[in-house]
């Protein structure tokens, strides 16, 4: 039996205490050491690092990369594409540190790559030039190594660092194969899909249509301008354009811009102090854009073009008035709807193939043998073509103003419908013994006159001495301004609201010849039309007025837009400008009998009753001889009328022999396809061969 005293049972749990005493403070100890350890680092961070990772942070920032929408397509009435887009795949790099790393000469203060930078990036432009040569199109022209480098922009030029840079646009098949099979051979390169634009070949109202140029070279527009302003405002990001992204730069393509570009994807990046790619933060795909729909018959507008070039080469090698038209070189044509205001064709000629524009820059070459004539002479005179002695495609109206001379004698009481006028082929104006006589074409004297006559007849003096000398004695130096408030009524002087760019208003000669020579002058010549030049869709819309009786419709180029489904976003329909209902019912049957002039050689088999009127307007060349620019308008037909065409011939002599006989051919086109009487020809050909 073991005996235990007292004394040594103290010790034992005196030991047992101090050894937990002594673990506590130890544990104590190391949680106050390891908590001042957290406290320095904390320290360290916030007063010696803090700047350092406060610095980065705010040099640490998200881009934007805009990502290209497929662009709508341009179609004519039936469908047929006339501008259109098809999918192409491109090569694009995205730029890494490891090919832009730089340095600076400390001596000459120039920066260039770095030895292993620079030895990276030709490695890398080597590779790829060796596989375009492997797998690319055999039939193209390859693409060298330093061509690929200047692609790469390595010095940020041309883009900013974190922007993909296209090295290679139409990527083959093979060639696509290849960089998806080798895709961790090229971590930084990606195959995207982008659109590429085309035209159609047939040249089918080019200029109406417009072309298309890289954005970066289209920010003279105001359009551009807006969205560049946008885009550093930090909108919507969907607004963004890329530099070499597609734009249209006139006629239908600048239009509706918006709508045929849809709406651009992005990419949100990350991007590190030196503006390079860190990482995709996220991705919204692009909207396809919208399909416009014209009103243009492909088949009616290609037999204007056809027309218009046979006329022209008719009048080089046959005497009209005894003498060829060799320095008639350009034509223009529109033919309006007189119910809806569609037009049908609008022929600027010559034309050319716009595909010449289609990759967003033209050669110097081909833009030199287009430069006169790739803008739309129907509404413009710049750029728009010109004839042997540089007449404009705005042209005097001469004799098809006359017309609506009548309605204002009409209108302000000069003369009635019964009343008559003794033309005896002259007349004068002026002050006695300071007198300028007009008189009419070729010398005609039409003796007794009725207003419906005069404009059949074409007299210039009954023009001059009912209608011009009258204003002159009426309302004196203000009678310009009710000569102008007439014409605008009519369209003539302002937008015919078609909304294309770059419209030409006309041009008011008759304000100036008042301004620099005398009142009465610009009001007498005016009265035949020597004093008013305008642009031949103003001249269809004058025609639709008159067929209208007085009621001014907005010409329509577009039909409808469809999304990229086919569903209708937007239709046009009738659209009434202006109303003129001060002229009296008799006031237009009497101009509408008097449009008469004869064209027996035109239109000597024509079908159809219809109201028409020949010009034949003069204008001094270089040398002060004048020249005849040959003018018609019409419609059809004269009760019910259906079409209003207007044609003009810079120096084609005679308008009823040369402007008269490709609006004939225009009619035709238009009764087969759609009927003049409503009963389209083509239909009951179809049906006797059935």
């Amino acid at each position: 039996m073991r005996l235990f005293d007292r004394k040594g049972i103290q010790d034992d749990s005196k030991a047992i205490n101090n050894s937990s005493e002594l673990r506590i403070n130890i544990f104590f100890f190391s949680t106050f050491i390891i908590f001042c350890v957290i406290i320095l680092r904390l320290a360290v961070l916030q007063f010696v690092e803090g700047s350092k990772f406060t610095e980065a942070e705010a040099n640490r920032d998200m881009k934007i990369v805009p990502l290209s929408a497929m662009r709508g397509n341009i179609l004519a009435v039936e469908g047929e594409k006339l501008a259109y887009s098809t999918p192409v795949q491109s090569l694009y790099l995205t730029l890494q540190k490891e090919y832009t790393a730089t340095k600076t000469d400390k001596t000459t203060k120039k920066t260039t790559l770095t030895a292993e930078a620079n030895n990276k990036s030709n490695a890398l432009a080597s590779k790829l030039a060796a596989a375009f040569e492997t797998y690319g199109d055999p039939n193209e022209k390859k693409i060298t190594t330093e061509e690929i480098l200047e692609a790469m922009d390595l010095y940020s030029k041309k883009s900013s660092g974190y922007m993909a840079r296209r090295i290679k646009s139409g990527l083959s098949k093979k060639e696509i194969a290849y960089f998806l099979e080798h895709k961790n051979e090229y971590p930084n390169l990606e195959v995207l899909e982008e659109s590429s634009r085309h035209y159609d070949t047939d040249t089918v109202a080019v200029q109406a249509v417009g072309y298309v140029k890289f954005f970066k070279s289209s920010t003279s527009l105001d359009l551009y301008k807006d969205v560049l302003q946008a885009m550093k405002n930090n909108q919507d990001p969907g607004l963004n354009y890329k530099e070499d992204e597609l734009v249209g730069f006139d006629g239908l393509e600048l239009q509706y811009q918006k709508e045929l570009r849809g709406q651009n994807g992005y990419k949100e990046v990350s991007v590190d102090p030196q503006n390079m790619t860190e990482k995709i933060v996220s991705v919204e795909p692009p909207v396809k854009g919208s399909n416009i729909w014209t009103t243009i018959n492909k088949k009616i507008q290609l037999k204007t073009e056809e027309a218009i070039k046979d006329q022209i080469q008719w009048l080089h090698s046959h005497t009209v008035q005894g003498e060829t038209h060799p320095d008639a070189l350009t034509g223009y044509a529109v033919a309006m709807e007189v119910d809806t205001g569609n037009i049908i064709t609008m022929a600027s000629m010559p034309d050319y193939d716009t595909n010449d524009w289609a990759t967003g820059s033209i050669l110097p070459e081909k833009y030199e043998q287009i430069e006169k004539h790739y803008q739309n002479g129907t509404i413009t005179p710049f750029s728009s073509g010109r004839s042997g002695h540089n007449f404009e495609s705005t042209v005097l109206l001469g004799s098809t103003i006359k017309p609506l001379s009548v309605l204002i004698g009409l209108k302000e009481g000069f003369i009635n419908t019964s009343s008559t006028y003794q033309d005896k082929g002259i007349t004068s104006f002026g002050r006695e013994g300071h007198e300028t006589f007009v008189r009419n074409s070729s010398n005609h004297v039409y003796n007794s006159l009725y207003p419906y006559t005069a404009i059949e007849k074409s007299s210039n003096v009954y023009m001059v001495d009912m209608i011009g000398k009258k204003l002159y004695d009426k309302y004196k130096s203000k009678g310009i301004d009710v000569w102008d408030t007439y014409m605008k009524e009519f369209g003539l002087g302002v937008s015919t609201g078609i909304g294309l760019p770059r419209e030409y208003l006309g041009d008011l000669n008759y304000k100036a010849e008042a301004k620099a020579g005398s009142v009465q002058s610009a009001l007498v010549y005016a009265s035949f039309g020597q004093q008013g030049r305008y642009t031949v869709l103003q001249l269809a819309q004058y025609a639709a007025t008159l067929a209208n009786e007085g009621q001014r419709i907005k010409p329509q180029l577009v039909s409808k837009i469809t999304d990229s489904n086919g569903k209708v976003i937007k239709a046009f329909k009738r659209e009434v400008l202006d109303e003129v209902t001060h002229f009296d019912p008799s006031y237009w049957r009497e101009i509408k009998k008097g449009m008469n002039s004869d064209v027996k050689g035109a239109f000597g088999d024509f079908p159809y009753d219809f109201a028409r009127k020949t010009g034949t307007s003069q204008q001094t060349d270089s040398k002060k001889i004048n020249r005849d620019n040959g003018v018609f308008i019409a419609f059809a037909p004269r009760d019910n009328p259906k079409l209003a065409v207007a044609v003009v011939i810079p120096e084609g002599g005679f308008g009823s022999n040369s402007a008269a006989p490709v609006a004939r051919k225009i009619f035709d086109a238009y009764d087969w396809e759609y009927g003049l009487d409503g009963t389209p020809k083509k239909n009951i050909v179809k049906n006797m061969n059935e």
